[in-house]
């Protein structure tokens, strides 16, 4: 293969789609899911290649202009308002091009897709705006961020909070988990935790204190590892890495609800701010 093969082939990989995280798709059952965009958009870009035409590549971006929604293509809408209505609900308004209406049936749903901390989200919402609504569309968010420390059995209360959450499409809270046990083997729920994970709007984490080697855990579970014992500096990590000041849930034993709750107020958290089962 010649140099300027090479860089042909190059410059086609680089034009290749990406696959979304399980983080992108909003687990709503949508028709066409973000994963089938992207399974057409791959298809769209194996054609071109093998064909060595670019030309086939049209049609993917967003458009800025629209002039009525798609199931299969993003349209780019500006913010025009945005009023807090409580603690962690906004009422956002979107500028609709030309006092034209959204078109959306009664019960129909659109995706909103945007960059949060540096991560492509998107959600289903059904619009609050009247369906006649010239010239803009109102969606209704709710934000708020829960922190749970669990050791051991200590995961039991966290389980169904997990499930009420991630179960409602309307609740947009946002979860951070960490589970503190001696090892691997004894992570209890892996199956639900990995599922749990999936979802846009939660992270899990470990913490092994009877291991210390990242390589003889399963590639799914390294970057989510810890060692040791979880301590203030992780704490600190992990309270400043939420998105805003979350409120906390603390399960295990004795000593460990005693060093969390110590470790939280260190960390900025209130006492009004976490609870201990």
């Amino acid at each position: 293969m010649g140099e300027r093969e090479e860089d042909d082939e190059e410059a086609w990989l680089q034009l290749r789609p990406v696959e979304p995280l399980p983080s992108q798709c909003c687990g709503a059952g949508c028709s066409p899911c973000v994963f089938d965009l992207y399974q057409q958009d791959l298809a769209r870009w194996e054609a071109a290649r093998a064909s060595k035409d670019r030309s086939l590549l049209g049609g993917k971006e967003s458009q800025s202009c629209p002039s009525k929604l798609s199931p299969e293509t993003f349209l780019a809408f500006r913010i025009s308002a945005m009023d807090k209505l409580t603690k962690d609900t906004y009422r956002v308004r979107f500028a609709l091009p030309r006092n034209s209406q959204l078109g959306l049936r009664p019960g129909q749903h659109l995706i909103l897709r945007g960059i949060i901390d540096d991560l492509e989200i998107q959600r289903a919402y059904t619009p609050i705006s009247p369906a006649n609504a010239e010239g803009y569309f109102e969606v209704l968010i709710k934000y708020g961020e829960l922190l749970m420390l669990a050791a051991g059995t200590g995961l039991a209360p966290m389980v169904p909070i997990l499930h009420s959450i991630t179960d409602n499409a309307d609740d947009e809270t946002f979860i951070t988990l960490v589970g503190c046990f001696k090892t691997f083997e004894g992570i209890y729920l892996k199956a639900f935790l990995q599922e749990q994970a999936r979802f846009w709007n939660v992270r899990i984490f470990f913490v092994l204190s009877q291991e210390n080697s990242p390589e003889q855990l399963p590639w799914s579970y390294r970057d989510k590892t810890h060692f040791g014992r979880l301590a203030q500096d992780l704490i600190e990590e992990l309270v400043g890495s939420c998105r805003r000041k979350p409120f906390a849930l603390v399960c295990g034993s004795t000593e460990f609800t005693k060093d969390m709750a110590r470790c939280l107020l260190s960390a900025g958290l209130a006492e009004d701010s976490y609870f201990v089962f």
